[in-house]
């Protein structure tokens, strides 16, 4: 054992020990976490047009403070974007991150000196769950890769801002800088196909142990390795035992990947986002993610089947129950009130609490009030391919309302690696699968309404291209499981 694992173990302990504490006391955590934002808060724009220095219970709170999604948030944020002080939190933020979105153009996301150093611990910690967990602390001795944005950042009126994963980079500790891998300039190239060969070029002859990033994006290095070393992942890579991921299920990607490395590697799934890291698999034993609850965000709930009723019932950490999906709602130290981060979570465990990520409010298909969400369709698909030799590379699933002939019915356009023998007998599969799961959709199979679905094939990298097509090249962007219209479904035709 080398020095360097020997003190990862016990910093692994201490972390652990220290986690115990607040898991322990989930309630009393939040609670905690509430009294301080508010505290603070209390002096800036939005705790004066909200009236925090009368708040004194949740109460109060859910009386004062709407829930907010981002175009509710925007005038606040261009006050924050035009250099202005004391607006949504104390002083200015020293980032934004920005993202795309779907109504809003560019969005800017505030990260505060106060909210930061959490992505960065939330990060390590996750790493540190593992080690004490499995004892297994020999990959730190080696190479680590994290696929993720530019570092390089711009500004505005004196706020530097980027991509997340961007900006995290240039918090990596010291005793990680030896070790981690792609070079500064490597990861400052733009377009993510010529990132990609720059990587795999930089990494092909070292001794990697972990590998991180969005499952799609990192198949795509994976298949760039095996082409020049015409050989499995895991014989390039000898040493190779961690593969740390997030922002998409892994379980679609899961056969695809096994066949790429030629052998099983344990893998640690993480819930971060511009917003905030809200989650970490904290055990290789247990199902979900932990729910990060002394982080510096307050969690709050809504049912996902109620959202966009009419003041639906907003529920705190200590009412919610397994199994229900639920709508992420958060308020933080980066200055986030009430904010709807557009996430739905499902709670497979409350002591200590642990999720799953069920899907996107906006990404399901209802097209005839069946309701069908991200876990479902991931859940079918990893069922009919369990137990075969058929793997998938990517896939998205739309409503086709008005056939040429016969019923409507959901169309799945999937990218196979490894194709079924009876394309017909697959699909059937995944549709009872699905209507299993959902109770809403077998009744309209069952009703005539509609028909069992069709699968569409879709060529080699075609998904590639429909990302490239729209600028979304690599880096954190994903593609929607499930859309409402056809507007993949027809650029993908």
């Amino acid at each position: 054992m080398s020095v360097k694992s020997f003190i990862a173990k016990l910093f692994a302990k201490s972390i652990y020990n220290e986690t115990q504490k607040w898991t322990q006391k989930p309630v009393e955590t939040q609670q905690k976490v509430f009294q301080d934002l508010i505290r603070q808060a209390k002096e800036t724009q939005f705790g004066k047009d909200h009236q925090f220095n009368k708040i004194k219970t949740y109460s109060d709170f859910a009386k004062q403070v709407p829930i907010r999604d981002y175009e509710d948030l925007k005038p606040y944020i261009e006050e924050v974007t035009k250099g202005k002080e004391n607006i949504l939190w104390p002083g200015k933020p020293i980032y934004f991150a920005k993202t795309s979105g779907t109504t809003s153009g560019a969005k800017y996301i505030p990260l505060t000196k106060q909210s930061m150093p959490f992505h960065i611990k939330a990060a390590r910690n996750a790493i540190l769950s593992y080690i004490h967990e499995t004892g297994n602390a020999d990959f730190v001795d080696g190479k680590m890769i994290f696929l993720q944005g530019s570092p390089k950042l711009e500004e505005k009126n004196g706020i530097k801002l980027g991509r997340l994963s961007g900006i995290v980079a240039h918090y990596v500790p010291k005793y990680l800088q030896k070790n981690r891998l792609p070079s500064w300039e490597t990861n400052s190239i733009d377009d993510w196909e010529t990132k990609v060969d720059a990587i795999v070029e930089e990494t092909f002859s070292e001794n990697m142990t972990v590998i991180s990033g969005i499952p799609s994006w990192v198949q795509m290095y994976f298949e760039k390795l095996h082409q020049k070393g015409n050989k499995p992942i895991g014989e390039i890579f000898k040493n190779f035992n961690l593969f740390i991921y997030g922002g998409v299920n892994y379980e679609p990607y899961r056969a695809k990947f096994e066949n790429l490395m030629g052998r099983k590697v344990d893998a640690i799934e993480l819930f971060p986002a511009s917003e905030g890291f809200f989650a970490y698999q904290d055990s290789q034993k247990e199902k979900g993610m932990l729910l990060l609850l002394n982080s510096g965000i307050f969690y709050e709930f809504v049912k996902a089947d109620e959202f966009y009723t009419q003041n639906p019932k907003r529920y705190t950490i200590g009412e919610v129950e397994l199994g229900v999906n639920y709508a992420l709602i958060i308020s933080t130290n980066a200055g986030l009130w009430a904010y709807n981060i557009g996430d739905t979570v499902e709670f497979t465990s409350l002591q200590p609490y642990r999720v799953i990520v069920s899907g996107r409010l906006k990404h399901y298909i209802s097209a005839f009030g069946e309701h069908v969400i991200g876990k479902e369709v991931e859940e079918a698909i990893k069922q009919a391919i369990t137990g075969t030799n058929i793997s998938i590379n990517e896939f998205t699933v739309a409503p086709q309302i008005n056939p040429k002939n016969g019923l409507p019915y959901h169309e799945w356009f999937i990218e196979f690696e490894n194709e079924p023998a009876d394309l017909q007998e697959f699909a059937l599969q995944i549709d009872q699968a699905m209507r299993k799961q959902n109770v809403y959709y077998d009744d309209l199979i069952s009703g005539n309404v509609l028909r069992t679905l069709i699968i569409t094939k879709v060529s080699k990298n075609g998904f590639q291209k429909y990302m490239q097509s729209i600028g979304k090249l690599g880096g954190q962007n994903k593609l929607p499981r499930l859309s409402n219209d056809r507007k993949i479904a027809d650029k993908l035709l």
